[in-house]
């Protein structure tokens, strides 16, 4: 049979079996599976084409006669995995942090930069999923008229934050509801010396905090725009917030440009880029929401107009799937362009 012999690190994780469905939806082609996370899950089964996986622990040698790698098992085993795999002859492709910013390692979304993948050295960097999701939006807008800043406020479903921060948001639901008192834990992050609750409320905060007073993830947009876009000059704000949504994060969107664009043009340009789906249509009250774009592949785009305070401003309210675009297609598909 033809195809790749893959691994897919971190596979009982939420990215991990999201990776297995869009490999299987996609039909990709593999010739051999291996489903690879940590000492404590090996032993379980995942289903992928109707049958039933044993996943094993992931070591060095798990990676012997592997040609392609998903990591999506945390920074610290992609630190110490990925090296190992390159070693063996696998081009992996990472979903974590560990190499984002090294210069060199591409960091791709393939509708911006998919000419990247052309300086690979085995490795391959999958963005923030809130970057990606926000790229893929902006990357038609820059193109045409050039970005000069964008400030975003993101709107961050606790599904990013893993399966504990679901079923926090449902165990601290129910409780308020039933009147119950409860004590909050996960969020912001779990090693946080204090956890705020989720329900009915939001966190101004992912992650930890880091210079000037902003968290890593919000610095995460700025520097991985920057990188993506080929353009240090872009200047980006970003104020990232943990809101009580399960799945879809949603972003706020002010840009200054070069070039002024009008609505209409800033919806042509829309509708007609890959991986866009506008959205938008004030007088029948259509725009994006996360409850109507669980599953979907492309990121939505809505709320578009004009800022009258500056000559070359526009806002637009965008809506991506995290888990699917904002990591594990965006993966798939650059692993795609590696197979074309």
């Amino acid at each position: 049979m033809g195809g790749h012999r893959v691994a897919v690190v971190g596979a009982t994780g939420a990215v991990g079996q999201e990776l297995l469905r869009i490999l299987e939806e996609r039909k990709f082609p593999i010739a051999e599976l291996k489903v690879l996370a940590s000492g404590r899950s090996a032993g379980k089964e995942v289903e992928f084409q109707g049958e039933r996986v044993k996943v094993e622990e992931a070591q060095p040698e798990s990676f012997r006669g592997v040609d392609l790698a998903f990591f999506s098992a945390g920074g610290s085993v992609s630190q110490e995995l990925v090296p190992e795999a390159v070693k063996r002859g696998a081009v992996c492709i990472d979903n974590t942090s560990a190499f984002r910013m090294d210069p060199q390692t591409p960091l791709v979304v393939p509708e911006v930069n998919p000419e990247d993948l052309r300086w690979h050295q085995g490795v391959i960097a999958n963005p923030n999923c809130s970057t990606i999701i926000m790229c893929v939006a902006l990357w038609p807008l820059h193109r045409a008229a050039g970005l000069r800043r964008i400030v975003v406020s993101t709107y961050q479903a606790v599904s990013g934050a893993g399966a504990r921060a679901i079923e926090a948001l449902r165990t601290q639901s129910r409780a308020i509801l039933d009147g119950r008192e409860f004590t909050p834990e996960v969020l912001p992050y779990a090693k946080a010396p204090r956890h705020y609750q989720i329900a009915f409320n939001l966190i101004p905060q992912i992650d930890v905090f880091a210079e000037a007073g902003y968290t890593k993830e919000e610095w995460k947009m700025v520097h991985e725009t920057q990188k993506i876009m080929h353009d240090p000059e872009i200047r980006v704000t970003a104020t990232t917030v943990r809101v009580p949504v399960f799945r879809c994060h949603s972003e706020s969107l002010n840009l200054e440009t070069e070039r002024k664009l009008t609505v209409a043009e800033a919806q042509r340009l829309l509708s007609e880029a890959p991986g866009v789906a506008l959205m938008d249509d004030p007088a029948q009250m259509l725009y994006p929401m996360p409850a109507d774009l669980s599953g979907r592949d492309e990121v939505f785009v809505g709320r578009v107009r004009e800022d009258p305070t500056i000559p070359c401003g526009l806002n637009l309210w965008v809506v991506g799937d995290q888990i699917r675009k904002g990591a594990a297609l965006n993966a798939i598909q650059i692993a795609e362009l590696l197979d074309a």
